[in-house]
């Protein structure tokens, strides 16, 4: 309907039949019926949470760290150790005005000074402290204080540096150990807790919400994302849920100016028990390998590959003499599910492999080829990476660009008898030059393809054979090795 327009001769009128219509509406609105009225939804949420008791709950098993180092001949004066353990930590340059304060003075060798500060809780009555491995690392010398001032010399059971945790021991009795919660319980937007020592202020307290949960930042933790208030001296604190319980270790905060931005990460608690009782029992770590270099599969892979959405493992490169190896993975193969549990994404893998016993049988899911299928594989004991391996250079083998091979922007090129014993792969072609729709694929010199639309390729026969059998106007994709790294490309025709 068009809109009404009033002159200004006609305005009197119509102002009078707005003020009737408008009346006469409240005049309806107040003799209505009650049961016309919507009931008054109830809030969601009911005030702020009161923390006072969790604080008298939990602050007593709440303790802080203090680390000495053995200053040497040309030592320097006492540093401001909170600050400096902040800037270690980080990775930040110290400023002009933190550090060494005053004229340099002499210290004798051996001589113990403060070399950092942070935070932990108790996980035993006799003793036994969980905190941050990057609290102790370096330490010559700990120094436990309880909140009632009472000190303690600590001693380092055993400290794992892939997922900072640390087990600490003192000759105490009688402690208030905490309660350990259920992390998967734990829910985003719910109200956690933190009590620490920023800046060796002992027994303070923050609190907030959990922002995100399975943030990945690391290979073997899927981190808490909180916006909790974390500073130097927090590390190694309990982040403590409305039931008094601890769900995380607060570990790290993600800053650009090197202070609190509202963003910090808590390590969760069933990882880091985990942790903690292999370091009580043995005194470090042991996790599985099975000895592969993965990477995260793109959309674009998935649908060329017939997958459907992007999931699982990419295989980019298998280890020789390794658990993969001797099972049968190949470069390029898929990994769907290990032991029955999905790969969701790509660090899910490292995780659960890290989890599991060495010598343990277990089965992994893979799809090569536009086909699933399983291979038995025998978890190995986590070694140090290898340093890596290099292709040896071409040998002078003629580039040839046959039809299909142009069309797709591609100069190939036989591989030589050292190419294919170096890559330990059966055949293929080298990439001699690449412009076009492979470059933008990313495709370069000295690549070599190994697959096409999930069918291998032998050498450049066999490949213009292939690439001559599919639809120009699709996407192709191509299965490449770089060095020992495979990985897909998919190859989109101009438009």
């Amino acid at each position: 309907m068009s809109p009404r327009i009033f002159s200004r001769k006609s305005w009197p009128a119509a102002l009078a039949t707005v003020i009737v219509t408008a009346v006469g509406a409240s005049m309806f609105m107040a003799h209505a019926p009650s049961s016309a009225q919507a009931p008054a939804a109830a809030p969601v949420v009911r005030g702020l949470p009161d923390f006072t008791e969790l604080v008298d709950l939990v602050g007593p098993s709440v303790v802080n760290i203090r680390t000495l180092e053995r200053a040497s001949a040309s030592g320097a004066g006492t540093a401001d150790e909170q600050m400096l353990e902040f800037f270690r930590r980080f990775g930040i340059p110290v400023p002009p005005g933190v550090g060494p304060r005053g004229p340099r003075q002499e210290r004798g060798q051996g001589e113990e000074r403060p070399r950092g500060v942070g935070s932990g809780f108790i996980l035993s009555a006799d003793g036994l402290i969980m905190t941050n491995a990057h609290v102790v690392d370096g330490a010559d010398e700990l120094i436990v204080t309880l909140p009632d001032k009472r000190e303690f010399k600590g001693k380092i059971v055993g400290a794992d540096q892939r997922t900072d945790v640390a087990v600490v021991k003192i000759e105490a009795t009688g402690l208030a150990p905490v309660k350990v919660g259920d992390v998967n319980r734990l829910r985003v937007g719910e109200w956690v807790m933190a009590i620490g020592s920023p800046f060796g202020l002992e027994n303070t307290v923050t609190a907030g919400i959990v922002s995100a949960k399975q943030r990945d930042t690391g290979d073997f933790l899927p981190f808490i994302q909180t916006d909790v208030a974390i500073n130097p001296g927090n590390s190694g604190g309990p982040l403590i849920n409305m039931r008094g319980e601890v769900v995380g270790i607060n570990s790290q905060i993600y800053s650009r100016s090197g202070g609190f931005q509202g963003i910090s990460f808590a390590i969760p608690i069933d990882e880091a028990v985990r942790v903690a009782d292999q370091l009580k029992a043995n005194g470090r770590v042991t996790r599985g390998r099975i000895g592969v270099q993965i990477d995260q599969v793109s959309k674009d892979v998935a649908e060329s590959l017939g997958l459907g959405q992007p999931r699982g493992a990419l295989v980019r490169g298998v280890e020789a003499n390794s658990p993969a190896s001797r099972a049968g993975v190949e470069p390029g193969d898929i990994i769907l599910k290990f032991d029955g549990k999905a790969i969701e994404k790509s660090l899910d893998l490292p995780r659960l492999v890290g989890n599991t016993k060495p010598g343990t049988r277990s089965t992994l899911s893979i799809w090569r080829r536009g086909a699933a299928r399983d291979l038995s594989i025998t978890v190995a004991e986590l070694e140090p990476d290898k340093p890596e391996q290099r292709a040896s250079a071409p040998e002078g083998t003629k580039p040839q660009a046959g039809v299909a091979a142009q069309s797709l922007g591609l100069t190939v090129a036989e591989l030589t008898a050292a190419e294919r014993e170096n890559l330990q792969i059966k055949g293929g072609v080298r990439v001699a030059s690449a412009e076009g729709a492979a470059a933008r694929a990313g495709l370069r010199e000295g690549d070599v393809i190994v697959g096409v639309a999930n069918a291998e390729v032998a050498n450049v026969r066999q490949f213009e054979a292939v690439v001559a059998r599919q639809d120009k106007s699709k996407p192709i994709s191509v299965l490449i090795r770089r060095g020992e790294w495979a990985q897909y490309a998919v190859i989109r025709p101009a438009r």
